[in-house]
């Protein structure tokens, strides 16, 4: 009765022993070191024990690498696929050539930095799946049709890596300058994403070795156009100086829809301000709002049990194992944990954990794919729970990414302390009423009562009674009272020896039978002690030298915290009424979203101001430029529509950073379109002559590079995931949830831009076409007259 904590695990006692790993070590080495320990030690202990692990990283680790390895394996197949159906065996196989060769510089270099392979390196690898060959595309297209008008492999893949170094260089450095922010995110935030932009800048420089020195050197050795038949020739001819009327093919049809709406430019550019703006406002009323991070099937949870009242260590046992048979019995049904651990008694806290706190229990799931998601899991344990009198469980899941603790979080301050405590309690009515939270808690005071003993010394003198005497004797009825220390043999510490009454007669009532020795005999304590009830007194918090407290509320499956907030901070500034004197400030996830926010709405700008020196060096026209980036804002028209489709929530990290990369990625295909203008307008008979060449020679490069990078990112759209040892196909596996607002952002946002790239970026160019024949024209005519009176 003596120890402060009761422990058991799956209904049976236990003894739990921790691990952790030093900084930079390999956790699967280091979990397989202990198994490998207790195997070895195994031999010597009981047969009656048994050695569980439990908590296994090492094996949650194995599992997502081999699901997100999976999804490399796919993306790499669906790419290549893509390029050799389009290019041709062997000019596809060129182009793979960069995915590999890419990879394994941005490993080496990871390695190189003292950085490991985790899940952000994995994704980071899909994502460049698609993005690895767009260089090596471009080259090899070029040269293709270059060797199908007859001209030696060696000669046009040499002409192909000059003629498009600098479009090629120039793209990549913009997709460079979008990620390059991201290296500079601080906070647990910054410290979790940092592998993706690192992984991405090392393989991307990689790809430009590879597009612009690898691939056009295997090229001459080995090039070969790819489908050669005497149609395509003559399409290439009359792409280059033919008459575009007579384009066949969905070629033809793309110059049509071109020509089209180059008699409109202007009708199709505001037709595409109008989308931006109605896919903002569609999102808005009809998507699934916003989120700090993606919600993620956990493998493990935990449970707080609560009691209030002076209960002894058995005591709190008894009543957490009172919730443990119920787990156990949920168990026994449907089977779908692995381990439960329950620890009642004496609980570690945080600093502004609740104080009545009895036990915790943690439980391990089964496979995800073999039970019930846990938001079900741990509802029916809460209902089973429910006839328990005296007893409260909050459930909390295991968070996937930063931690930041309850989503609802309201820090209460004030110089004031009497104005807190009434805020306070203002507060949790408010949220008990709302709708959608749940484990709701608040930082004041656990009610409890303290016995206050005073003694009355002047009447302590009469009986010649010593004070010191009197506390002792009443530590022999509490607490106990030290009278020596012992040290054994096999131990390095001392232990205390402490005397105090039998069990039965520790109580209240005993403290009026104690007689005190004095020299005038033994005298009752209760003569000079008197003893009172007092308020215990709680812990006292401060936040920056001001009284603190706090009130923290969960959310029911499906509820955003977004949604709640602005719910309490519309109720605090209008029926809230509370007292001057109290700051509200919201913290937690709250506070962790609003810096996450800033910090990439200041990483969006410094990606569009870096874009901006590339591409105004690049062209050495404003307006060009101007065009390019408009095209970045006007994608994200794509990712709202693709949220919207897939009915998720626009996270502030995940789809964040996809907008982001989504700019880098945008930019590519208009910098090689706007090059291929520039060079078309000097020998063409009229701009929009030039516009339809333009977008004809670049239909096919620009579909394929896009393609490339929407499949790569297809297996986790799709949240797809195929094993190619045991050919098992899983859809919605855990290691898919993390990163699918992401991958769609991408994915959607890019089929959009392509639309852009291929429509309403020539109509940008006709409408600065048409502006700069309409100045011409005018001073044209206010020219005549001049000439005219001059003559």
């Amino acid at each position: 009765e003596d120890r402060d904590t009761f422990a058991r695990l799956n209904g049976e006692p236990a003894i739990s022993i921790e691990v952790k790993k030093r900084t930079g070590q390999n956790i699967i080495e280091t979990v397989n070191a202990v198994k490998a320990l207790v195997a070895e030690e195994r031999e010597t202990w009981p047969q009656e024990i048994t050695v569980t692990f439990s908590s296994d990283d090492s094996k949650n680790i194995r599992d997502m690498l081999r699901d997100l390895q999976n999804n490399v394996l796919s993306a790499i197949l669906l790419v290549m696929i893509i390029i050799v159906a389009a290019l041709g065996v062997r000019t596809g196989l060129l182009v793979g050539i960069a995915i590999p060769g890419s990879f394994l510089t941005g490993i080496l270099v990871l390695s190189a930095f003292g950085l490991t392979v985790n899940v952000v390196v994995l994704f980071a690898l899909i994502l460049s799946v698609g993005l690895l060959g767009d260089g090596a595309i471009v080259v090899t297209e070029y040269a293709d049709r270059r060797m199908i008008e007859g001209t030696h492999r060696s000669k046009a893949y040499a002409e192909a890596a000059k003629r498009m170094s600098w479009p090629i260089i120039a793209s990549t450095a913009t997709t460079l300058a979008a990620f390059l922010p991201l290296l500079f995110w601080p906070g647990i935030v910054g410290e979790f994403m940092k592998f993706l932009p690192i992984t991405l800048i090392a393989t991307l420089i990689a790809s430009l070795a590879m597009a612009l020195v690898f691939v056009p050197t295997l090229g001459a050795l080995f090039g070969k156009p790819g489908a050669v038949d005497r149609r395509m020739v003559a399409q290439m001819a009359v792409m280059e100086t033919g008459d575009l009327g007579k384009t066949g093919g969905f070629t033809g049809l793309y110059v049509k829809v071109l020509g089209g709406a180059l008699r409109h430019p202007a009708k199709v550019v505001f037709m595409a301000v109008v989308a931006l703006i109605a896919a903002w406002v569609l999102y808005g009323n009809f998507g699934r709002g916003f989120e700090f991070f993606p919600k993620v099937e956990p493998d493990r949870a935990a449970m707080k049990v609560f009691a209030r009242g002076n209960l002894s260590v058995g005591e709190q046992a008894k009543l957490v194992g009172e919730v443990e048979k119920r787990i156990l019995d949920l168990q026994r049904e449907r089977g779908e944990m692995q381990a439960i651990y329950i620890l009642s008694g004496k609980q570690q806290r945080r600093d502004d954990a609740p104080s009545d706190i009895i036990g915790a229990i943690n439980i391990e799931f089964s496979d995800w794919d073999s039970r019930r998601p846990a938001d079900d899991v741990l509802a029916d344990i809460v209902e089973r729970s429910k006839d328990l009198a005296g007893i409260h469980l909050e459930t909390a899941k295991e968070e996937a990414g930063p931690p930041v603790g309850k989503p609802i979080h309201l820090l209460v301050t004030s110089r004031a302390p009497e104005t807190i405590s009434p805020a306070v309690a203002k507060i949790r009515e408010k949220l008990d009423t709302m709708s959608g939270l749940k484990d709701i808690e608040d930082g004041r005071p656990v009610p409890g009562i303290e016995w206050e003993l005073a003694v009355d010394r002047a009447q302590a003198a009469k009986f010649d009674a010593d004070v010191t005497v009197i506390g002792n004797i009443i530590r022999l009825a509490t607490n106990g009272l030290k009278v020596s220390d012992f040290r054994p043999d096999d131990a390095d510490d001392e232990i205390d020896i402490v005397i105090r009454y039998p069990s039965d007669q520790r109580t209240l009532s005993q403290l009026d039978n104690i007689r005190v020795q004095t020299p005038k005999g033994l005298i009752p304590l209760s003569n000079f002690v008197k003893r009172s009830p007092k308020l215990q007194t709680s812990e006292l918090r401060r936040t920056d030298a001001r009284r603190s407290m706090t009130v923290k509320a969960d959310l029911l499956p499906g509820v955003l915290a977004n949604t709640k907030l602005a719910e309490i901070e519309s109720w605090l500034a209008t029926d809230a009424k509370l007292d001057p004197r109290v700051q509200i400030t919201f913290k937690g996830e709250d506070e962790e979203q609003k810096k996450a926010s800033a910090f990439l709405g200041r990483a969006f700008a410094v990606a569009l101001f870096l874009m901006a020196i590339i591409l105004v060096t690049q062209f050495n026209r404003f307006y060009s430029a101007f065009l390019i980036l408009t095209a970045v804002i006007m994608s994200t028209v794509g990712v709202m529509l693709g949220l919207l489709i897939i009915q998720q929530p626009f996270s502030i990290v995940m789809s964040g950073i996809g907008v982001i990369a989504l700019a880098g990625i945008v930019v590519n295909n208009n910098i090689v379109l706007i090059d291929t203008f520039d060079r078309i307008v000097k020998t063409a008979s009229s701009p929009m002559e030039a516009i339809l060449r333009t977008g004809a020679q670049r239909l096919r490069p620009v579909l394929l590079t896009t393609a490339t990078t929407i499949f790569g990112l297809l297996p986790m759209v799709t949240r797809v995931n195929i094993d190619f040892v045991t050919r098992e196909i899983s859809v919605g596996a855990p290691s898919t949830q993390w990163w699918q607002q992401l991958a769609t952002a991408i994915a959607f946002g890019l089929a959009f831009a392509t639309i852009l790239t291929m429509i309403v970026t020539p109509s940008l160019l006709m409408v600065r076409a048409n502006v700069t024949a309409w100045r011409a024209r005018r001073r044209a005519a206010k020219s005549a007259p001049q000439t005219a009176a001059a003559e």
